[in-house]
């Protein structure tokens, strides 16, 4: 019985293949909010969905999001069947959203632990109120109505058998894919869809539940059911479809006596000839044919000997239809066409994590091979060594490239959720919104995209309350009626660029610096003229600056946009505020593809290694002293090609001892970020190598400018820079 066996081992797969659903649902409604109604593919797409999770959710005894899935269920089968008029397609929108929502966070319950104990009563009430209000705004055409959508809760696996003149019986053959993992908890799955069709229902192998043997049965010879039901063969099909885990359903009508010879048949085999001649039949079968008579071929089995004794009995399911070529009759056979599909696997996020601290330390110690001081010595042949390590070092790179692209995830399912927030927001504002989204399928490492999205969901929800303008604000200033939101992606030079641009008043420049002015947050030596619009903008980033006179359930607090920089800071990005008054505003983030490994630049300064990414290192450079400029209060500037760089010297900037104070002695390094140029003195250059990003230990406190530590060939750790700190 269903409250016997333990569901454990089944509750990451309910959790993951649930999340896709929801996940496809959410984006499947997105796209269509703006239609006038769903059309009938989203509809069954989304009633099967809603069939799905209320079929899991059941196994694993969440009765709080069966309940609500079926309510749903109940309402898009009603429109499928019926074809009401006059939906309110908004309010449908809302209502899948809200049960969507619903079920997300007790799902994020059960991941953390926590009982599914919500209370879906509400949501349900007023989706019986939704549901009746389009029962009662259809067409004054009266139509039979459809049967109703029941949930009858088994109470056993096994129903016991009422048949009737109305039942029919079936055999059920299904397939699933050869790399489909624990086929037992599926063909349990399918067991559990079909009780609400069935009056009788049996299964084999039969403990699919308390034996894991039972998967390889299921992988060997198939999953095979008999069922009695007072349906059609669609009807099954609409509960058991072919799906990414099933390969083939074949489901076969039979008679009372074959039902009931259960899933052995003896040592009979049930043959149909169409192929041979009636000559060919009646050599073989010469007791069939009585003298005089036609030889008739019916759809009744003909029996024949096993040539082979020793053969397996023929399950149900086993005849398919094989076609034949053109011209010919098709024939009854027992092999099964073999399909190729391409093979997936769901692997758990902290192994890969782990598979990519290995590849890590497979450069370290790579690094360690090929820069060892005994390589060094005068007069080795080393030729059949450097052979040997470039094949090592291709082998290396191309591993790591593999590891990289399985950690890469498309932007998509990240966006579709700004989407809903635009939605949700505009709604709730009363503002008349449309959400772009370009780029989406633009591929980003994981954990860097679980890091930008609360970012994106605070600048998204700013262009849309501080940006957009009213309906009636808009209409006044000649703008067009919807306001719009653009959400868009690309790649460059090893960077993600994502920006949220918005077609709304812009940022106001005055009301700016008057709340830098009352917050102390301008310099008093320098005019207010003097600031660029960018330094002006950069105030906005600042902990508890907001320019809204009222505060509201999305802004006004001063929170968020200092949320977003330090996120951004935390996996070495930047923001980059643009704004044109009247025209809207672009809040650019520029991110790093991923944070494992990067390309870098060794240097050193009294004797201490340091790492600087090659991207933000636009040149290299020796200077005279004679070059720069010594301001009274310390800071140090050098004229390069006419152009003036601030000087940061990095043993002061660290307050280390024995560095080298000579410029001459050492090495400039222009840096550029952001088009903020800034010049970086070092004691010397040690070369460029591929350097595994390792954080910074949580006992060490955070450092400005730096962003990480590594370890070098030689055994050294050196530390990572972070231009960003040093160019500010």
């Amino acid at each position: 019985m269903a409250e016997e066996f333990s569901t454990d081992g089944m509750l990451d797969i309910y959790l993951f293949e649930n999340e896709q659903l929801l996940e496809q649902l959410q984006e499947r409604v997105l796209e269509q909010k703006d239609e006038e109604c769903f059309d009938e593919e989203s509809i069954n797409e989304i009633f099967r969905t809603m069939h799905t999770i209320k079929g899991s959710s059941g196994i694993m005894m969440f009765d709080n999001i069966t309940a609500i899935s079926h309510k749903l269920e109940d309402v898009f089968y009603y429109l499928r069947e019926y074809h009401p008029e006059n939906v309110p397609h908004l309010e449908l929108v809302e209502h899948v959203l809200q049960v969507e929502d619903f079920i997300s966070s007790e799902m994020a319950k059960i991941r953390d632990g926590s009982p599914a104990d919500g209370d879906a009563t509400d949501i349900i009430a007023e989706l019986d109120k939704f549901l009746d209000k389009i029962k009662n705004g259809g067409t004054a055409e009266e139509k039979e109505a459809p049967r109703q959508n029941v949930h009858v809760e088994p109470k056993q696996f096994y129903i016991a058998p009422v048949a009737t003149s109305a039942s029919r019986f079936y055999k059920i053959y299904i397939t699933f894919f050869p790399e489909t993992e624990m086929v037992n908890v599926r063909a349990y799955k399918c067991v559990y869809a079909l009780k609400e069709l069935a009056e009788d229902l049996l299964y084999s192998p039969e403990d699919i539940l308390t034996d894991e043997r039972s998967s390889d049965i299921i992988m060997e010879e198939g999953f095979r059911i008999l069922l009695q039901a007072q349906c059609k063969e669609e009807d099954i099909r609409e509960v058991i479809t072919v799906g990414y885990d099933i390969q083939r359903v074949d489901i076969f009508e039979c008679k009372a006596e074959e039902f009931l010879q259960g899933f052995d048949f003896g040592d009979q085999e049930h043959v149909i000839d169409l192929d041979s001649s009636v000559e060919d039949i009646e050599a073989r079968n010469p007791a069939q044919v009585v003298e005089g008579e036609e030889l008739k071929l019916s759809d009744e089995p003909v029996e024949k000997k096993p040539e082979k004794p020793e053969k397996p009995a023929i399950a149900p399911g086993d005849f398919v239809i094989k076609s034949r070529e053109p011209g010919k009759q098709k024939k009854l056979a027992k092999d099964k066409p073999k399909s190729e599909k391409a093979s997936y696997i769901s692997v758990n996020v902290k192994k890969m994590d782990q598979l990519m601290e290995l590849i890590g330390e497979l450069v370290i110690s790579e690094s360690v091979v090929l820069q060892n001081p005994d390589l060094k010595v005068p007069g080795l042949n080393l030729n059949s060594f450097n052979k040997a390590a470039a094949q090592l070092s291709k082998i290396s790179t191309d591993l790591q490239n593999v590891i990289m692209s399985m950690r890469m995830v498309p932007l998509t399912n990240t966006f579709q959720k700004m989407n809903r927030i635009v939605f949700d927001v505009s709604r709730k504002l009363g503002k008349d919104i449309e959400f772009e989204m370009i780029g989406e399928n633009t591929e980003v490492d994981k954990n860097i995209i679980e890091h930008i999205s609360d970012p994106l969901m605070h600048l998204v929800r700013n262009a849309v309350d501080h940006g957009i303008e009213t309906n009636e604000e808009r209409l006044d200033s000649g703008k067009p009626d919807k306001g719009k939101v653009t959400l868009s992606a690309k790649t460059e030079a090893g960077k993600v660029w994502i920006s949220v641009m918005d077609n709304g008043k812009g940022l106001d420049r005055n009301k700016i610096l008057e709340k830098a002015r009352k917050q102390g947050l301008l310099d008093e030596s320098r005019a207010e003229s003097d600031y660029t619009d960018k330094e002006v903008y950069q105030f906005i980033i600042q902990p508890g600056f907001s320019t809204n006179e009222q505060i509201t359930e999305y802004s006004g607090r001063g929170v968020g946009m200092d949320v977003v920089v330090q996120n951004l800071q935390a996996i070495g990005g930047m923001l980059d505020i643009e704004s044109t008054p009247g025209l809207g505003s672009t809040m650019n983030l520029k991110i790093p593809l991923t944070l494992a490994i990067i390309d870098g630049i060794v240097m050193e300064t009294a004797g201490s290694s340091f790492v600087m990414e090659t991207s933000v290192i636009k040149e290299f450079v020796r200077v005279k002293e004679e070059m720069m400029i010594h301001e009274p209060n310390g800071d140090e500037y050098i004229m390069i090609r006419d152009e003036c760089f601030s000087v940061v010297r990095l043993g002061e900037w660290y307050g280390m001892k024995g560095y080298k104070e000579s410029v001459e002695d050492g090495v400039m390094l222009i840096l550029e970020l952001e088009e903020k140029k800034v010049c970086l003195f070092v004691d010397k250059l040690v070369g460029e190598r591929e350097i595994v990003v390792k954080p910074i230990p949580s006992y060490i406190k955070k450092v400005k400018g730096l962003s990480g530590c590594t370890q070098l060939g030689d055994g050294s750790i050196a530390l990572i820079l972070d231009a960003g700190g040093l160019v500010e």
